[in-house]
Formats: C-alpha cells, sequence, structure tokens
C-alpha cells in the first residue's frame, strides 16, 4: 500500500474517531479505548484508564450545556487576527493580506503563531508554533525566531550600525513590525536574556541568502536555548525560566515571502499547503512542506543513519523517536539531545525539574548516542504563479481533522463565496431529504457569511462539518463545551494562519 494510501486511512480513522465523540452516547470498548487520539506523549498523554475514562463521558453526557449560535462565535472568534495589507507602501507585495486564529484544547494553549514585515530588509515572515512537555519553548520561539531571521538578512554594515548604537546607548531602529492579536501572550522577564544572546550573532556572517539565513537562525535559536539553560539560575518552580524552555520543546512552520519568492521552513508536523486555482476553476492543494515522523520514509532513513547499527531497533520505536517523541525535528527537548552526563548533572542540581512532571525524566536505558533531535529545518523555494491563491500554515490540530484538500476547498468557495453543492444526479430525494439538503446549503451560506476571517472558517469547518460540507451547529456546540481532559482525546490544539496572494 503506497504512503499516500495508509496517510488516507489514517486520516479516515482520524475522522471515525471524531465523528464517535460527537454522538450524544458515545460507547467505549477496552479495542476503542487503544484508538482514541495518539498524543505525543510530551504533549499530557490521556489516560488509558478505561473507567476513568468511561466516567467523564457519563458525567459529559450528563451535564452536556447546549451552545447558542452567538457563544459558539464568542469562542470561535476570541483569538482571530485579521490584516489587509493591500496599497500599504507596496511592502507586503503579492501579499493581499493573511487572518490568523488558535482555538485551544489544552489550557493553556501550547500552539502558538507569529506575523511579521521585516523593515531592515524585504519581505514578510509568518509562523505557526506547536508546544509539547508545555508551551515554554513555543513561546520563546515565537518570541525569539524571527528576530534571528531577521538578522541573518541584514548586511554587515547594518549589523555593525545597530552594535555601536548599543554600545552607546543611541536609540536602535526596529527590524521587525509585529502583527498580533492582543490576547497572544508576550513574556516580559527574559527580554536582557533574548537580547544579550541575539547580540553574539550580529557579526558572525555577511550571507543574507534567504535559505542560509533560515537555516542558520534555526540553529542558532536552538543552540542559545540549550547555552541558556545550561546557566540558569532561575527562580525554583517558575514557569517560564531557560530551563523550563529547554525540556519543553516545539515544532515550527516558517514562510518567508518576498514578492514572488516563497520560502519555508519547517520543523516537525505542522504544514503548510498552497491552494491552487486552476483555469478551470477548480481548487488543488499542493503540499509546500514534509512532516518529519515515522511516517517519513527519507526522514526515518535520516535518523538511523546518524546512529549505529546497534542501536536501529532502539532509535525508532512504535514510530517515536527513543519510543517517546513523535516529531523527528523540534526546537527545545534537550532530553533527546545533551549527554547522559549532563542531563544527570541537571536533574540533581533542579530536582524540582522531576515534580509531577512526566516529560522530564531521566535518559532512557537506550540514551546512548545523542544528540538523537535536531533542530535542521528542511526548507522549500517556491515561485508563486498566477494560480496559487492563498498560503495555509497550520499545525497538526487541523490537519489530523481535515484532509489538505477539503481544506483548500472550503477556503477557495469562501474566498469566491461560491458555495459547494454536493451532486443530486441519478439519486430519487423524499421531501423530507429535499428540505435537509436546501437547509444544509443555508447553513453553508450562513457560515460563510459569519466568518470574514477564514482561518475561523476553517475551524468552523473542522469542528461541525459534517461530511457533506454542511455546518451543524449541534456538533461544534458539543466539540467546543467538551470538558478538557475529554476534549484532548479527540483534537488538539489548532492554529492556523491563511496568507492571501493578490492574483
Amino acid at each position: 500500500m503506497s504512503q499516500t494510501s495508509v496517510h488516507h486511512l489514517r486520516h479516515q480513522w482520524s475522522l471515525h474517531r471524531w465523528t464517535a465523540a460527537l454522538q450524544g452516547y458515545v460507547t467505549l470498548n477496552r479495542s476503542t479505548l487503544l484508538h482514541i487520539r495518539h498524543f505525543n506523549p510530551s504533549k499530557s498523554t490521556v489516560s488509558t484508564n478505561p473507567p476513568m475514562i468511561l466516567n467523564l463521558i457519563r458525567q459529559y453526557n450528563g451535564n452536556a450545556k447546549h451552545m447558542s449560535l452567538p457563544q459558539i462565535n464568542h469562542a470561535l472568534k476570541a483569538n482571530e487576527y485579521s490584516l489587509k495589507a493591500n496599497g500599504y507602501d507596496g511592502r507586503y507585495g503579492l501579499i493581499k493580506g493573511f487572518d490568523s486564529n488558535i482555538l485551544p484544547s489544552n489550557s493553556p494553549s501550547e500552539d502558538r503563531r507569529s506575523a511579521a514585515t521585516c523593515l531592515q530588509s524585504r519581505g514578510m515572515l509568518f509562523g505557526v508554533f506547536d508546544g509539547h512537555a508545555g508551551y515554554a519553548c513555543a513561546q520563546a520561539v515565537s518570541e525569539r525566531l524571527f528576530y534571528y531571521i531577521a538578522v541573518s538578512l541584514l548586511p554587515l554594515k547594518t549589523l555593525i550600525d545597530i552594535e555601536e548604537a548599543v554600545e552607546s546607548d543611541r536609540p536602535v531602529f526596529p527590524v521587525l513590525q509585529w502583527h498580533k492579536n492582543p490576547n497572544d501572550y508576550v513574556s516580559t522577564d527574559a527580554g536582557k536574556l533574548y537580547f544579550s544572546s541575539l547580540r553574539t550573532d550580529l557579526h558572525e556572517d555577511d550571507d543574507n541568502d534567504i535559505q542560509t539565513a533560515l537555516r542558520s537562525a534555526f540553529k542558532r535559536l536552538d543552540n542559545d536555548i540549550s547555552l541558556e539553560a545550561q546557566v540558569d539560575c532561575g527562580v525554583p518552580f517558575a514557569h517560564f525560566t531557560p530551563l523550563r524552555v529547554a525540556l519543553s520543546g516545539c515544532t515550527a512552520c516558517v514562510a518567508h515571502m518576498d514578492r514572488e519568492d516563497l520560502h519555508v521552513a519547517n520543523l516537525g508536523d505542522s504544514r503548510a499547503v498552497l491552494g491552487v486555482q486552476g483555469e478551470d476553476g477548480r481548487w488543488s492543494a499542493l503540499t509546500i512542506t514534509n512532516d518529519h515522523n515515522a511516517h517519513n520514509s527519507d526522514e526515518m532513513q535520516r535518523v538511523l543513519s546518524e546512529h549505529p547499527a546497534s542501536e536501529h531497533k532502539t532509535v525508532v520505536r512504535h514510530d517515536r523517536l527513543l519510543g517517546l517523541l513523535i516529531p523527528f525535528r523540534a526546537f527545545g527537548d534537550m532530553k533527546f539531545k545533551w549527554s547522559s552526563e549532563l542531563l544527570n548533572r541537571i536533574y540533581e542540581a533542579r530536582p524540582e525539574l522531576l515534580i509531577g512532571n512526566q516529560n522530564a525524566k531521566m535518559p532512557s536505558p537506550n540514551y546512548h548516542t545523542p544528540p538523537y533531535l535536531t533542530a535542521e529545518p528542511e526548507i522549500t523555494y517556491h515561485k508563486l504563479r498566477p494560480q496559487d491563491k492563498f498560503l495555509i500554515l497550520a499545525t497538526d490540530g487541523l490537519w489530523e481533522l481535515m484532509h489538505r484538500q477539503t481544506v483548500v476547498q472550503v477556503l477557495g468557495e469562501h474566498r469566491s463565496h461560491i458555495q459547494r453543492k454536493k451532486p443530486v444526479s441519478r439519486l430519487c430525494f423524499t421531501v423530507g431529504q429535499m428540505h435537509r439538503l436546501l437547509q444544509e446549503r443555508k447553513s453553508r451560506a450562513r457560515s460563510a457569511l459569519e466568518d470574514e476571517n477564514s482561518a475561523t472558517h476553517l475551524i468552523r469547518h473542522a469542528l461541525g462539518d459534517d461530511g457533506c460540507g454542511s455546518i451543524e451547529p449541534k456538533r461544534i456546540s458539543k466539540m467546543l463545551s467538551l470538558p478538557q481532559d475529554l476534549a484532548r482525546m479527540y483534537r488538539d490544539d489548532m492554529t492556523i494562519i491563511v496568507i492571501h496572494f493578490n492574483s
């Protein structure tokens, strides 16, 4: 069976589990429990205790509350952000604007997003970051990575000018203009440390090729995260210290756009997908990134080739790195990168890190030849064409619920205000069935009008689509009102950025 077929079957099974969760009479047996949504173990693993799960479901079924449409809209739109870029100094080139949104499953969400305009070089940056073992690493990377990229793109003279301004306490011209939702958390306690680390890289290169800059920025930031953690003297039990950042982790999918030049740097299993419209008006999906996990044969071969043959049975077990981690590339996660000696020294010096933290474990018995994990991104270049209409960056919370072709189709119709129609030829309808079909089409039209933000529109479909393109508010209500421990069994945090292009 081809890799594409295997992926399709997994996707269908994910939808089957998710649909079952939405029924008002969910029933699970011991066999079904084994197939509940598989989480990255660093993301609060779902309990496999059948009585506990069944009790949660019974409690929910007995106390489920129906959400009104205004309540649903409030929940879906709380974190949305949009920017219309047409005519803004010509700085945005082919970018017409972008929409983004985050729908948490974890509390707090472990996903983050970033968008910024490069002020002292050309282009815009967009990124989605999927955290695990907490939000600390995703938070740090979402705040820092774009600075490392922007600095890597600056000519040497500009870097020297910045350094001289810092040394003489003169104002430094900003290198980025951020585009943030007011709800997006910004850490304030580590700014001096972050800037100090960034300054050490200001004068190292004079090569502003975008691919080199992206690769260098990813690797330098991960190296700084490691170094900062090794000298961390932070407050014990603090939620946001260099050690917390280093021992948690995150994947990253970052796009840099400069006119028609699109570069995407990817670590892990978030994805970048282009929406392409053919001459006949039909929509198709062009995937720009590859998932870095056990289902990617090239990635499997890369991981195995970096360790001796004696470890080939233990490096990847149960489709996980060392039997623990699903993504094969990520920021942080120093427990897969540092030596055993360093890990043991840190845990001895900071034993509080192990209290109530299943993810900060001592090195496994099969931990022989670190590093097992890399933060070197896979970089893809694509020259935008007239038929390329939008780019979707999203964490795996979206792709687990919707196939990429469905995502593009839904967005394409939303963009052009053409609602998808189900074929009715060769079918016999009763009056009741025809009434339902008309109601479904009315529902699709209503949902399109409700969501000016295309990322919100996608989330609405991911939660409420009945499989035929119609939105059922009851489905959305049930998914949004699930208690946290139950919700995390069926969906992950979902973060989406949709960048629209001028035709």
